[in-house]
């Protein structure tokens, strides 16, 4: 059982999108702007759609947290769908008036008909509600739960998009996280930029849409995250695990991760060094992972998102319910998501590694937390 447990509810158009968060030490300072400024990342961005434009992200913290500080207790968020006012004759708990119509042509690349044939709904909106990237909004704001714990004891997390369609950005790391950051589509190369908001406005004229890959860095942390000794204990696994369930994402890496498999091992491994009390290394192919646990070097996750399911220009698809041929759905969607979705991976990256933390500090109070890191800080040094 992970030490620290999270839970997302609500469909993209009900009343709202819930997240519980379990585990938690109390004292660790919390307030609704923390979540609140990730929630903001994550619906902005060139490309997005009508959506983002109704929504104004913000949390709800109902349990958990009391003067602004965690209890111990589970955390509930409630993040409300403004959108859900044009929608509330056709979504929700309540007994219809009158049965609106059934959504029957599903998407390709959607989970609309295996999701139907799986549940056996005749209603395919019963499914793509639900699988909608809506609901990554739930998971931001547990992720920035996470990522005020991380802080806590050093450990920061950041995203930014290395490519969108075939526009590929070169970065370096000085000053990548502020750069990034002051992006509008999170990348730190501003002429590449540039070059991705064509690709993002020509697939736009074209009713297509683009993807593209993003990547996450957690910098500061320590060796001993993870473990070497059972499959589902390997923390490069459990990385791979977190970014591939984000809704789109095809491919997943760590460190050199693909190109890693094209070249020699003198090339690929990193060697070791030590300086200033700690085992260094100039180089960091490996990504920070090594036999599924953390080295002391940055942890470097890259994730490859495929272009979003819903064109305007629609593919062919069949009606489920007359087995006609017919051109798929459409429904109101972004054209390009990239940016936001390098903000849920921060998330999921976040979880993973709070924990992580977890698992080898323990520790019901931050207090707890923090001594145990700093005895484990000390316990390296003198290794």
């Amino acid at each position: 059982m992970p030490h620290l447990r999270w839970m997302t509810g609500g469909e993209s158009h009900g009343p709202s999108v819930t997240a519980i968060v379990e585990g938690m030490p109390a004292g660790l300072r919390l307030t609704a702007e923390d979540v609140d400024r990730d929630l903001a990342r994550r619906q902005r961005g060139y490309g997005r759609g009508g959506r983002m434009k109704i929504e104004t992200d913000r949390a709800n913290i109902s349990a958990g947290v009391r003067d602004e500080t965690t209890l111990g207790s589970p955390i509930v968020m409630t993040i409300l769908n403004r959108d859900h006012a044009s929608w509330s004759d056709r979504m929700g708990a309540h007994a219809f008036t009158s049965k609106p119509d059934k959504l029957t042509r599903p998407r390709p690349g959607h989970a609309d008909l295996a999701g139907g044939l799986k549940y056996d709904r005749a209603d395919l909106r019963d499914i793509l509600e639900r699988a909608s990237a809506r609901e990554t909004a739930a998971r931001t704001a547990c992720g920035a739960v996470a990522r005020a714990l991380l802080a806590a004891i050093g450990i920061d997390v950041f995203a930014h998009v290395i490519q969108i369609g075939d526009v590929k950005a070169s970065v370096s790391r000085e000053g990548l996280r502020e750069r990034s950051r002051a992006s509008d589509l999170s990348c730190g190369d501003a002429q590449a930029e540039l070059k991705m908001r064509d690709a993002i406005k020509d697939a736009s004229h074209a009713g297509d849409t683009l993807g593209g890959r993003f990547e996450v860095i957690a910098s500061n942390v320590m060796p001993g995250l993870g473990s070497h000794v059972h499959w589902d204990r390997k923390l490069d696994g459990r990385l791979a695990q977190a970014l591939m369930c984000i809704q789109a994402i095809k491919a997943v890496e760590i460190g050199d991760g693909f190109a890693a498999s094209e070249r020699r091992g003198s090339t690929v491994h990193d060697p070791i060094g030590y300086e200033d009390k700690r085992f260094v290394r100039a180089t960091n192919h490996a990504g920070g992972v090594e036999g599924g646990i953390t080295n002391g070097e940055d942890v470097v996750c890259r994730a490859a998102m495929k272009p979003i399911a819903t064109l305007r220009r629609a593919l062919m698809s069949v009606d489920v319910s007359t087995k006609a041929p017919f051109e798929a759905a459409f429904e109101r969607s972004d054209i390009c998501a990239v940016a936001a979705a390098s903000v849920v991976g921060e998330a999921m990256v976040a979880l993973v590694l709070a924990d992580a933390v977890l698992e080898k500090f323990g520790g019901d109070s931050m207090k707890e937390l923090q001594r145990n890191v700093e005895g484990y800080r000390a316990q390296l040094e003198s290794y």
